[in-house]
């Protein structure tokens, strides 16, 4: 094959894959805007699957009125003080593996196009590598389990009653002291570290062996490439609890915010920064509940 064509057919993989990212991320945000166009605050009443709520004894309430079998969500309430179903750590999990879809996709593109360019390369050289898919469904698989971890953090804050209806809390102190912790993180080496390898896919390729041509080589090769991403974003996941984990701008902005730090070649600039601004915002938090 000559350099032309080889050229134009690493473009057409290229476009393949972009389209594919950009369709999975936008269904993955259209669910996000659906979940958040349908929650209902308590005081407001809603016809559904499971018939009207009403907010009148906020310690007796039923924060869900979801019907999983049938359910509208135009009528749902999060689950909050009543005891969860297994259909509400259901639905929690799978809102929690959706949003992470939809917020970590644009992060990894530039890994998954390179991915994609070396594999059809290496197809054209009579060695193969194992399809970009298996790669990503090993980087979607640490954020799953990670989905699984927040649904079981959810549940204990609505226990202790430490989460309102938009599924934040609603303590000024606890917020505080999650900004402040997540805004240290944002400094340490370990944040560092993961983030490196985030920004400059080659290093992490050639520090982890290459590329792989068995399809169980690429999906461990995505998940250690997803651990790193778990390692450099997850005390951000947890803002979720503080701004509301279907608050549409706030999960937009921590998106945004991994994008940057993860594409803008500033090195540890912006974490560090976004880092003093969360912990200053969090003892602000605390010094005014006081």
């Amino acid at each position: 094959m000559g350099d032309t064509a080889l050229e134009a057919v690493l473009r057409r993989d290229r476009a393949v894959v972009t389209v594919a990212l950009v369709v999975i991320a936008v269904l993955a945000w259209a669910y996000v805007l659906w979940l958040g166009a349908g929650m209902v605050m308590p005081g407001s009443s809603a016809s559904g699957g499971a018939g009207d709520v009403a907010a009148t004894d906020m310690s007796n309430m039923d924060m869900s009125s979801m019907d999983m079998g049938g359910m509208d969500m135009g009528a749902t309430v999060a689950p909050g003080f009543r005891a969860w179903a297994t259909a509400d750590f259901a639905f929690i999990f799978t809102m929690w593996a959706v949003m992470m879809v939809g917020m970590m996709t644009p992060s990894v593109a530039p890994m998954l196009l390179l991915y994609a360019g070396v594999g059809r390369k290496a197809q054209a050289d009579g060695r193969p590598i194992a399809s970009t898919g298996w790669f990503f469904t090993g980087y979607l698989a640490v954020w799953v389990v990670f989905s699984i971890v927040a649904t079981g953090a959810q549940w204990l804050l609505a226990r202790l009653a430490l989460l309102d209806p938009s599924m934040a809390t609603d303590s000024a102190i606890v917020g505080g002291l999650v900004l402040i912790a997540a805004g240290f993180y944002q400094w340490t080496p370990m944040k560092g570290v993961c983030l490196r390898q985030c920004q400059a896919p080659i290093a992490f390729l050639a520090s982890h062996g290459g590329f792989r041509s068995a399809p169980l080589g690429a999906l461990r090769l995505g998940i250690d490439h997803g651990a790193y991403c778990l390692g450099c974003c997850w005390a951000l996941m947890a803002l979720l609890f503080v701004g509301g984990v279907m608050n549409v701008l706030w999960i937009a902005g921590i998106a945004i915010l991994v994008l940057l730090e993860k594409t803008v070649p500033t090195g540890q600039l912006i974490p560090r920064i976004s880092g003093a601004l969360m912990a200053a915002t969090g003892a602000w938090l605390i010094l005014g509940a006081l």
